[in-house]
């Protein structure tokens, strides 16, 4: 996995990833390719165990000849994250010092980048998919449309090797396990997006629906028989945590079906609370965010034993619209103007929305995939902000200066406050170049990070500002990306705290 990992993160080509990907599982084979899936995408099957820098700082001494399966690593992080109590963090200490105890120098490396989140290496959905198909001599389409209908790469890969084609065939869809979310793409404007949607001239365009774009948490509803099951667009469930929410979608008039939608914390006025909200009202069922939360479905893609995951959009949507009533309904406009798209789009953000969703009437629901069927607009809030410091890169960007510390000026203390990190927006051009601007402004640095005099401005996109205990000023940005440096900007022309207080929600 660690040779594999290195591999694919030091080259560009598509082709050579899948390559070296489909080889690490078939090597593999059935018993251990879940594990590697997960590993080879960066990702845990336990997901969260406990486990950050604080722990893998202080590391224990490399083992001189190697010995580890995936099965020990698996089983060693599945002990680790049930670890829990009183002295549970020495305790997860400990066990994971016993682990990397037992890994090579290269194979703590791979371990240290798993484990901290930090397995950038490029080995993304759709490579890997390519890989499995590779692996399992079987076709691309087969493992796609299964991984569609499944949600689970791992079991699509445990699957494809163990019975091929045979048992990618057996994959459906089923009420009451989730299927991987269709995605949107994005376009910086209206007019662009419906011209993205049509493929007549903008002159004679093609009707498509414009929807509201709501900062909530996606979920997927599986009702049967009276009941419901929610599912996140991670697919986890999380029925339990959200009893008003099952409650009016298990009432409505079907024997089974299968909804997309969005749930969101509302105010009495009907704007959003913050996302914060939202996001800590859906991660437990009581606690100090005890606010409501309002349903709003925008696809059906199953119902009452007819799947419509391969119907046009507008046959969903009339679907839709058939058992679900309105107030439970994404706003939604059908057009081919400009003009009333934009209305629309200004009226979501008027009410306190992200923007809006321009969606195909004709194209059908693409699971799991970012297609061109669906096409997100909202309005880009930026910000000038200060270089603190940078961490260095791993991967493709091993030696480059990347992840960039970002800090908004304190006009009241004459320092910065740090808003969050970001490595997104960096073309290597600029890799290269802020490494060298970087290290010439170095004022100290540790094994990670190089700290810097805070004398580089940069031009930060970023979706939201949130509260966040981490950083010293209380907030964080949402999504930040680095658009440009501002090379005519001083630092003491740089956006100010206050600034960013002003554009986040009350």
């Amino acid at each position: 996995m660690a040779d594999a990992s290195e591999a694919v993160a030091g080259t560009s080509s598509r082709l050579a990833k899948i390559e070296v990907l489909a080889k690490a599982l078939h090597d593999a084979g059935p018993a251990e390719v879940t594990i590697a899936v997960a590993y080879l995408s960066g990702e845990l099957p336990q997901r969260q165990i406990g486990v950050g820098w604080a722990t893998l700082r202080e590391a224990a001494p490399p083992a001189d000849h190697p010995s580890l399966t995936l099965t020990d690593v698996d089983a060693a992080l599945t002990a680790i994250g049930s670890v829990s109590g009183k002295g549970s963090v020495a305790t997860r200490k400990q066990f994971v010092d016993a682990l990397l105890g037992r890994a090579t120098a290269h194979e703590q490396a791979f371990l240290f980048r798993l484990l901290s989140g930090e397995l950038r290496q490029g080995a993304l959905e759709g490579v890997m998919a390519e890989a499995i198909a590779r692996a399992a001599q079987v076709p691309g389409a087969e493992v796609r449309r299964a991984l569609m209908l499944s949600g689970s790469m791992a079991t699509v890969a445990q699957t494809a090797l163990a019975e091929g084609s045979a048992g990618l065939s057996g994959f459906g869809l089923q009420v009451g396990r989730p299927i991987g979310p269709m995605l949107a793409s994005s376009a910086p404007n209206i007019e662009d997006a419906l011209a993205r949607i049509s493929p007549a001239p903008m002159e004679c365009p093609m009707e498509c629906a414009v929807e509201w774009k709501m900062d909530g948490i996606r979920i997927q509803a599986h009702i049967r028989d009276g009941s419901a099951r929610l599912f996140t667009r991670t697919l986890d469930d999380i029925t339990d945590r959200l009893p008003e929410v099952t409650g009016v979608l298990a009432g409505l008039p079907v024997r089974d079906a299968v909804l997309d939608g969005e749930v969101i914390a509302l105010r009495e006025d009907g704007r959003p609370h913050p996302f914060q909200v939202t996001a800590s009202r859906t991660a437990r069922r009581t606690g100090e965010t005890d606010a409501g939360l309002a349903a709003f479905m925008f696809d059906i893609v199953h119902l009452d034993g007819e799947d419509l995951i391969d119907r046009p959009g507008a046959e969903r949507f009339d679907a839709l619209a058939r058992v679900v009533p309105e107030r439970l309904r994404m706003p939604r406009l059908v057009t081919s103007s400009v003009e009333e798209a934009t209305e629309f789009f200004n009226d979501s953000i008027a009410h306190g929305h992200e923007g809006v969703v321009v969606k195909s009437l004709d194209t059908p629901y693409t699971a799991g995939r970012r297609g061109a069927g669906w096409i997100k607009v909202k309005p880009r809030h930026t910000l000038d902000l200060v270089i603190l410091a940078a961490e260095w890169g791993h991967g493709r960007r091993r030696g480059k200066l990347s992840n960039l510390h970002l800090g908004a000026r304190d006009p009241d203390t004459g320092g910065f406050v740090m808003l969050g990190k970001t490595f997104k927006g960096l073309t290597d051009e600029m890799l290269a170049w802020q490494t060298e601007r970087l290290i010439a402004l170095e004022d100290r640095r540790d094994n990670y990070t190089v700290y810097v005099r805070p004398e580089l401005v940069a031009e930060i996109a970023f979706d939201g500002v949130q509260r966040s205990p981490r950083y010293p000023g209380g907030l964080a940005l949402r999504f930040a990306r680095v658009l440009r440096y501002r090379l005519d900007k001083s630092a003491a022309e740089a956006d100010t705290i206050e600034t960013v207080r002003a554009t986040q929600p009350e």
